[in-house]
């Protein structure tokens, strides 16, 4: 498989991401607070209005799951088993130990703000909602799109580096 060629941030050009009903990724996320820190291989799966992500360290092991719509999250973490909550940012941060906007970050992983959110513009991504959310790299194939995502907020900062992204529609 060829490697994707890498070039800069450019917002414009992502435009018509916000019309993709269906992709995926996987890759690898490191998550810092002033609390905790801690690394996993993260696979996302997006189509229509429901998220799928699952979370796991070396080999799949210690794997959580989160299923996101706008309206409810469940998250399953193996032994612990199944939880759900209608409220996602508050539960994720209980559940998970860190507050992380999910439903901007489905935009953010493809390099949009979130729709009907005000943002600033800066040379490599944008500001929204508190959150710096930068792209180091991108890549080039049948899309453009995020190699690298780092996002920051005053108490937490995610690295994100997605190695395959996917577009099949079956």
């Amino acid at each position: 498989m060829a490697t994707p060629q890498t070039t800069g941030y450019s917002r414009q050009e992502l435009i018509s991401h916000y019309d993709l009903q269906r992709w995926m990724f996987a890759g690898r996320i490191a998550v810092t607070s002033s609390k905790d820190s801690w690394t996993a291989n993260i696979a996302w799966q997006h189509v229509a209005e429901q998220e799928h992500l699952k979370l796991s360290g070396p080999w799949g092991q210690s794997a959580t799951t989160i299923d996101l719509n706008q309206h409810e999250v469940v998250i399953n973490r193996g032994t612990e088993g199944q939880k759900s909550s209608v409220e996602p940012e508050i539960f994720i941060q209980q559940q998970l130990g860190i507050a992380v906007p999910l439903l901007a970050l489905r935009y953010w992983v493809l390099g949009l703000p979130e729709p009907g959110q005000n943002y600033q513009d800066v040379v490599s991504g944008f500001y929204q909602n508190g959150w710096l959310v930068e792209y180091p790299l991108m890549q080039v194939g049948e899309y453009l799109l995020p190699k690298k995502v780092i996002i920051t907020h005053p108490k937490v900062k995610l690295k994100l580096v997605i190695d395959q992204w996917n577009f099949n529609e079956s």
